[in-house]
This record gives C-alpha cells, structure tokens and sequence, in this order.
C-alpha cells in the first residue's frame, strides 16, 4: 500500500465521533478506513485539512455513505496520511456532521451495525446527549502560565464578571451554561483542548463574560498567557484582525438565537427579517467571495426542511463569504446572505486571510478555529430548537 498509517485501534475505544474531532482539530489530511466483520464493504472517509470531503462504503457515497458509518458500533479503523484526489463532495462542518448523524442514531434513522447492545454515545460522561461536547487539539504549553484544579460543579467563570484571561481545559471536561431571567440553559460541553474565554477576551481589557462555564468532575485547567496573544494578534493586519471580531460575534448572536429558541422566546419572524432583502450568497451554491460590509445589514439564513431560521445580523466591518480555512457551518454551502437596500462591499483576498492564519501562533490559530468550530455548533441548536418548536402545534393537536 502507498499509505503511511499514522494511528490505528478499535471503535470501542475511539468512536468516530471522536476521531473527526481528533483528526479535525489536528487539520489531518489522509483516508480513514473502517472495517467491520458485519459488514463486507469496509467504509472509507476522504479528510482534507481536518474536514470530511468524500466517504464510501458499499454502493453508499458522499454524506450518506458518511452519517451510515455512525451506526457501526464495533469495528477496527486505521488513518494513513496521504494526498486526497478524491472530490470534495461533502460541504458540511464536522461538527455539524456529527450533532446530525448522532441525532439521527438516536431516532432510529441510522441502523445500528454490530451485536445487539446499546450504542455507545460518542459524547461520553455527558448527562443529556442533547448538549454538544467540542474537544480541542493538543495542548500547546508553551502559553500556559499557571495550572488550576476544579471539582464536580464549581464556577469557573461567572457570566457578567470581568476577566481578561482564556484558560485551556488540560484534562477533564467543563459546561457552559447561559443565565437568563428564564433560568439556565446549557449550551456546550468542552473537552481537552477547548479554550474557555475567547479573543475578545483579552482585546478589550476585560470584557464581561457571556456565560458561566462549570467543572463537569475533576478538571485541570492551564491558564493563558494573555499578554503574549494580544502581542501575537497585533501583528496580524486589520483586515484580518476584523474578520476575528466579526466571528466572535457571530458566536455572540447564535448563542442569543439559541437561548431564544430554547425558551421559545418571542423574537421577530425571519420573513419580517428579510423582507425585501437580496440575496448576495445563496445556500448551497459555490461562490469564493470574502466581503467585508462598507454600509448596510446583512442577514444569515439557514433554509431547513421546518423553514428558515435566522442566524444572525451582521452589519458594518463584519466579514461575509466563504472562508478558506474555517468552516463555521453558514454561508455559502449551509447558509445565505440577505442585503439590506443600501448594502455595500469591499472584496478581500481570501489567499492573503488563509496565509495570515497558517503563519499565527498555534495557541492563537487554535483558539480562532475553536470560536468557529462553537458557531457550527451552537448553530446546529439553533435550528434543531427551531424545528421542535414548529412542531409543537401539531403535537399539541
């Protein structure tokens, strides 16, 4: 074989959840191959930069092929790094891919392959499935300034107090939780490697803390050196300085949306949203555009089969298109744009924001691909949230 098999084990110990975030959150290239002695085709998963781009398994290709592996319970996998000619047919965030797939296992919509005992969830220790777990990659210690311990259930931040410091979960696993006058809602769990904080965190000598984050068991946490990231994100130019604001707030504003949609808050229709307004990227059409909002409102909608949910308004300096090295799960392949009447841009190179990215810091580049990994994620509840609450006229009937 022309392959160089770079790891190797068992489904029992690593499910494939867990190895897309592994793989993911490394930015691994290479074939991932499943066998199962149920089944006589083995599956197969094209990763390109930490992101499925194709899958095979029997006469199954592309996400299909895909969400069927979730459902295979025991098995053996090996990942080789080496070039991926196959073409990239699978435009989804891997985290979306796997909040959908799980939830599809779960319903019943993807069959379960191996003997007959429960499946395993790929969220493990985590009390309500529902609630997405998000690891990081490994642990770049070189920024880590101080180390602290926590136990099962303290606070370690509070939502509304003031910090300028991100800390790193080391080991143990932590939940993120939003208080609100309705009362708490869970949103994210993170695992090794997750940032707890993000770069507004230290850009604006303290910001208010929009969540508060508890220990989920025992969990170490290594402090960040903040000083040495405002240093590293300094040197990076405005334009790209800008499209990390306009990601941190578009966390900011799904994270709203979710809150909302939990506690089936009253907010404006997205018909009332977007009337009137034009389409400047269409949902699940290729377009290479990065654009940067001189004047006017833009509006981020994710058409689903219960309707379209809105996502989030960005307006004035925030950064619309399709960015090369991240895929936050909206525009252009799982989103659109909407333009208000007086809606102006300016197009930026995508090529001169990719190699800005590869030549950050690695603590840096890590925490920018966690933000957007949490918008792919928090946005995934956002619309499955949505899809309950359409539904509950008719099961109320």
């Amino acid at each position: 074989m022309n392959h160089k098999v770079v790891f190797s084990g068992n489904l029992d110990f690593l499910s494939l959840g867990d190895l897309l975030q592994l793989l993911g959150s490394n930015g691994s290239t290479g074939i991932l191959r499943i066998r199962s002695k149920y089944m006589k085709d083995p599956g197969l998963i094209h990763i390109a930069e930490g992101n499925p781009a194709n899958a095979s398994t029997g006469p199954l290709t592309g996400l299909e092929a895909l969400n069927s592996l979730f459902g295979w319970i025991e098995g053996e996998f090996e990942f080789s790094e080496e070039p991926i000619t196959a073409e990239q047919v699978i435009k989804k965030s891997r985290m979306e891919i796997l909040l959908d797939a799980l939830r599809m296992l779960d319903d019943g919509v993807i069959e379960k392959i191996g003997p007959v005992t429960a499946a395993r969830s790929a969220i493990q220790g985590n009390k309500d499935a529902r609630i997405p777990f998000v690891k990081g990659p490994l642990v770049d210690y070189t920024y880590v300034v101080a180390e602290e311990a926590f136990s099962d259930g303290d606070k370690i931040t509070e939502q509304g107090k003031h910090g300028d410091w991100i800390w790193v979960v080391l080991e143990g696993a932590i939940e993120v939780v939003k208080e609100t006058h309705q009362g708490p809602f869970s949103i994210l769990k993170l695992g090794s490697g997750a940032f707890v904080g993000s770069v507004a965190t230290f850009l604006m000598g303290g910001s208010a803390r929009s969540a508060t984050v508890y220990a989920v068991g025992d969990v170490q946490v290594g402090v960040l050196n903040s000083q040495r990231l405002s240093t590293d994100y300094a040197t990076a130019s405005d334009e790209f300085r800008g499209f990390v604001v306009s990601l941190d707030k578009r966390l900011r504003q799904v994270t709203e949306r979710a809150v909302a949609a939990h506690f089936n808050l009253k907010q404006n229709g997205v018909a009332e949203v977007i009337e009137g307004r034009t389409p400047v990227f269409k949902q699940g059409v290729n377009d290479d555009r990065v654009l940067r909002i001189v004047q006017g409102e833009a509006s981020i909608v994710r058409k689903t089969d219960h309707g379209s949910v809105l996502l989030a308004n960005l307006d004035k300096r925030d950064i619309i298109g399709n960015i090369p090295f991240l895929n936050i799960g909206h525009e252009p392949h799982s989103a659109s744009v909407l333009a208000s009447e007086d809606f102006e841009v300016a197009e930026i190179s995508a090529d001169d924001l990719q190699e800005e990215h590869a030549h950050l810091s690695p603590t840096l580049r890590n925490i920018i691909e966690h933000v957007a990994i949490c918008v792919s994620v928090t946005t995934s509840v956002v619309c499955e949230l949505e899809k309950e609450t359409s539904a509950e006229p008719s099961k109320n009937a």
